[in-house]
């Protein structure tokens, strides 16, 4: 009976039968399967990185009631670099279903924005930028012509690097990670690392290096959290 229900877990999630047959049955290390299960486990963290890593931070926030540490330039590229997806989408007429959850992570970065502005008492400041960016993104899922939104598309990895650069460099200036949080981290740098594994033999070389040094910059930002020795005063943005 376990060993039924086992068999319809992993069959249902991460193999096909005959792969199941060969590697768990008879033992067989079959290099297809293995490619084959290792990007579904990899897609599962992908999926575990979009939907999670951005509650983590905001949930961090909230409870230490703090945003010491973190760059607001930084989260403001990931804001950009989430909502090109979303635009993109809309100016395609891709339906609503394909994308509608993207809006949740949009909204918990927004909220991160808000939050960090209120933390170093920028309140009304921070409810502006909530309104102004709430506003463009109506205009451009509205209006955007087809043509803006693949140029958004395309840049959307370079700002999702750039951000992380820039808390690099805040971490490094700070000598600590503040409120950063280390699950969103750690699922930042194996969700990058599932997406350059799983595009490596599919992409350009150009894109499987962006997603290379992407995941780089996501590992840095694991072992700065893992080693950080407490919280001082911030030095620098």
């Amino acid at each position: 009976m376990a060993t039924s229900t086992v068999k319809d877990f992993l069959v249902t999630h991460l193999m096909p039968e005959k792969c199941y047959e060969r590697i768990v049955v008879n033992l067989h290390v079959h290099v297809p399967c293995l490619k084959l299960i290792s990007t579904r486990i990899f897609g599962f963290w992908i999926l575990l990185d979009a939907l999670l890593a951005p509650t983590a931070q905001l949930l961090t926030i909230l409870w230490r009631r703090s945003a010491e540490g973190l760059s607001l330039t930084s989260v403001l590229l990931q804001l950009y670099a989430f909502s090109c997806p979303v635009v993109y989408a809309a100016a395609n007429n891709f339906p609503f279903f394909a994308w509608g959850d993207r809006l949740f992570i949009l909204a918990q970065t927004a909220a991160t924005v808000f939050l960090i502005l209120h933390y170093r008492s920028h309140t009304l400041r921070g409810m502006l930028v909530l309104w102004a960016y709430g506003g463009v993104i109506f205009l451009l899922v509205s209006y955007a012509a087809a043509a803006v939104a693949s140029v958004m598309q395309a840049s959307s990895l370079t700002a999702l690097i750039a951000s992380k650069v820039l808390q690099v460099r805040t971490n490094h200036c700070n000598g600590h990670t503040g409120q950063l949080a280390t699950l969103s981290v750690f699922l930042s740098c194996t969700g990058s690392l599932g997406i350059f594994v799983s595009l490596q033999e599919t992409e350009s070389l150009f894109t499987t290096l962006s997603h290379a040094l992407s995941a780089g910059l996501s590992f840095v930002l694991l072992v700065q959290v893992l080693c950080s020795s407490g919280t001082t005063r911030a030095k620098c943005e």
